[in-house]
C-alpha cells in the first residue's frame, strides 16, 4: 500500500508541475472518494477546460472539461465471500459538460460519459462486469470557492452498456475536491 501511496504522490507532483508551465496542459487536478455495495474507490484526476460559453445568459453558460484519472478499488467481498478481499485499478478518460457562472465561482452542475479501463474483472458482493473496458458517467452538484478550492457530490455508474452479460453494473456515490491553477 506504501508503494501504491508514493506512486500517487509522485504523479500529484507531476501534474502539479505540468500544471504551472506557461502553455497549461493540466486547469485543475482532483481526488474522488467512493462508496458502493462493499466497495471504495479512490481516484486522482486532472483536468483541462473547454474554452467555449454556450447558451450564455443572465452569469451562466454550459461549459466544460476533459478529464484524464486513475482509480483504485478495494472489493470486500471478492467473488461473494465475505472478508475476501481483491484491489483493481481503473484508467479513465471522460468528456464533462459543466454548467457553471461565468467567472467560474460559486455553484456549479455537472454531467459526463467517458470510457474506463479496469486491470481486473469486478466480482464483488453480488455485482460482476464481465468486461475490462467500461463506460463510466456521472451527474454532480458542487461548489467552487473564492481561493480556487473546488467541492462536489457525485453520483457515478459504471458499466459496459449491456454488450456483454453478467452486467449489474456498479454505482458510487463520491465525494470530489479539487483545486484550479
Amino acid at each position: 500500500m506504501f508503494a501504491k501511496k508514493m506512486i500517487a504522490a509522485a504523479a500529484a507532483l507531476a501534474v502539479t508541475q505540468i500544471a504551472l508551465a506557461d502553455d497549461k496542459l493540466v486547469d485543475w487536478v482532483s481526488v474522488d472518494y467512493g462508496t458502493a455495495a462493499k466497495v471504495r474507490m479512490e481516484r486522482f484526476s486532472a483536468a483541462k477546460d473547454w474554452d467555449v460559453r454556450w447558451f450564455q445568459s443572465n452569469g451562466t453558460h454550459l461549459s466544460g472539461y476533459w478529464e484524464a484519472s486513475v482509480g483504485f478499488w478495494q472489493e470486500k467481498q471478492y467473488k461473494n465471500i465475505p472478508d475476501n478481499d481483491h484491489s483493481l485499478w481503473d484508467i479513465g478518460f471522460t468528456p464533462v459538460f459543466r454548467f457553471e457562472n461565468d467567472n467560474k465561482k460559486g455553484m456549479f452542475y455537472e454531467g459526463g460519459i467517458g470510457v474506463h479501463r479496469l486491470s481486473n474483472l469486478y466480482n464483488n458482493d453480488t455485482y460482476r462486469l464481465s468486461t475490462l473496458f467500461q463506460f463510466g458517467d456521472h451527474i454532480g452538484v458542487g461548489y467552487v470557492f473564492d481561493n480556487n478550492w473546488e467541492v462536489a457530490g457525485k453520483i457515478q455508474h459504471f458499466s459496459n452498456g449491456g454488450y456483454k452479460k453478467p452486467n449489474t453494473g456498479v454505482n458510487y456515490l463520491e465525494v470530489h475536491a479539487a483545486y484550479h491553477f
